[in-house]
């Protein structure tokens, strides 16, 4: 079974930056997709960011040219790097393990999804 653990959340003002890191365990090869969902309290969760396998991204609009999602192979870590956060943005972060999506152009469907991390939260505060 894969595990992931989340790292990195906390709180930060707006407009500032935070990086969180998704280590992946317990899966032996490489090409994997991982998304970045995020839920705030009293709504629904959403995927908001993407890796796919080949290293293809996709972001949904709401967070396109804020965050940028990167994999550091060697570590097996996937990374949300997050820029001009605002408060909307507060939320428990996850990521989520596939091991069948290679390219992305969209958000891959949930049922797609195997494995999830515990999260991290974030709170962007004025």
């Amino acid at each position: 079974q894969v595990q992931l653990v989340e790292s990195g959340g906390g709180s930060v003002q707006v407009g500032g930056s935070v990086r969180i890191s998704c280590a992946v365990s317990g899966y032996r090869w490489q090409s994997y997709c991982i998304t970045w969902f995020r839920q705030a309290p009293g709504k629904e969760r959403e995927g908001v960011a993407v890796i796919g396998g080949d290293d293809s991204t996709f972001y949904i609009g709401s967070v396109k040219g804020r965050f940028s999602v990167s994999r550091d192979s060697a570590k097996n870590t996937v990374y949300l790097n997050m820029n001009n956060l605002q408060p909307e943005d507060t939320a428990v972060y996850s990521c989520a393990f596939a091991s069948s999506v290679l390219y992305v152009q969209y958000m891959p469907p949930v049922g797609l999804f195997e494995d999830w991390g515990q999260g991290t939260q974030v709170t962007v505060s004025s």
